[in-house]
């Protein structure tokens, strides 16, 4: 029988459902393979005693960060709001520089990569984490090439994934690694997920999170497009709308929001169009006019670069269950 050593972190405030996802998806391989394969999971707290997660509930860990322990294949760091009390903890940073010298692989779900940051084990890797955490990652550790969009990445023998449930795609993806691609197909069918899931972050993170505040000179202008975006804009017709030079319009635009003023009308029309998919009947073509595209091929060809998943796609997999005509 082929066994397979994991060591799953746990800390003061770790996601649950880092820690439970891919237990549950490494522990079908036993069943599925009729006990052939195995991973034998151990879970490794930084403190001693039991460990609450964010959600209440508690565990107590096989063994922690002092004691010794056996000689891990795999290394599993959890996210979780507690991992920025424990991200810099001198003591874990040493255990994941140990680890990561001897293990095969070092992953990280969610945000738990500010663990391995800490640990310098980042630096000059290509990596992903929640969107939320973008911001902070890169001020945080400079020297990481951050993959904002993806849901999962590999870089060498370190593993990132996106928030809370990337977790089971990186376990997926680790079955894939470790016993073949059918094994992970029926993991990932009796779990109903998807071995593989279409498109990137931007499908559920906001589009339009660079909208202007109140009072600042950008509001008029954002709005306008907004309530108009079938209309072919220019900087210029946007400036002349606002009573301004199209270099100061740009000017003003870029400082307020931090993008120019149609990068913001291109994310507004798309997330226009994530909305007309979830919510409506409506045909692609008329999303495509309401939403200011010049053609439905155009549309098609828009969504799928942002998104990496096509419109159709998206409407299969996002609409609502209650779905109206019309909205707005």
């Amino acid at each position: 029988m082929k066994r397979i050593k994991i060591g799953m972190l746990v800390f003061p405030g770790f996601q649950l459902l880092d820690i439970a996802g891919p237990k549950d998806a490494f522990a079908e391989v036993k069943v599925l393979s009729k006990g052939e394969c195995e991973y034998d999971m151990m879970t490794v707290g930084t403190t001693r005693g039991t460990v609450q997660s964010s959600s209440g509930l508690t565990t107590v860990p096989d063994r922690t960060i002092f004691d010794t322990c056996p000689e891990f294949d795999t290394i599993i760091v959890p996210g979780g709001l507690g991992i920025f009390d424990a991200f810099d903890d001198p003591a874990l940073s040493d255990w994941l520089r140990v680890q990561h010298r001897q293990c095969r692989r070092v992953s990280a779900i969610c945000n738990g990569l500010f663990a391995l940051g800490s640990a310098g084990l980042l630096d000059n890797k290509t990596v992903t984490t929640h969107w939320m955490d973008v911001p902070r990652l890169a001020s945080t550790f400079p020297k990481a090439r951050i993959e904002p969009d993806q849901i999962f990445v590999r870089d060498g023998r370190i593993y990132t994934t996106a928030g809370v449930t990337a977790g089971i795609d990186l376990s997926l993806a680790m079955i894939e690694d470790d016993f073949g691609r059918q094994m992970a197909l029926d993991v990932a069918k009796y779990l109903i997920v998807y071995l593989r899931r279409a498109g990137g972050q931007s499908q559920f993170s906001p589009l339009l999170e660079t909208q202007a505040s109140p009072g600042s000179q950008t509001v008029e202008v954002q709005q306008y497009m907004l309530e108009n975006l079938h209309v072919g804009h220019t900087v210029a017709s946007l400036a002349e709308h606002v009573h301004m030079s199209a270099r100061n319009l740009s000017r003003i635009f870029s400082k307020d929001c931090g993008i120019t003023p149609m990068t913001f009308l291109a994310n507004a029309r798309i997330d226009a169009a994530r909305r007309y998919l979830e919510a409506t009947e409506l045909p692609l073509r008329e999303i495509a006019r309401r939403c200011g595209f010049d053609d439905t091929d155009g549309f098609r060809r828009t969504f799928l670069r942002r998104l990496q998943i096509n419109p159709a796609e998206y409407r299969d997999r996002f609409r609502s269950k209650t779905m109206h005509e019309k909205v707005g």
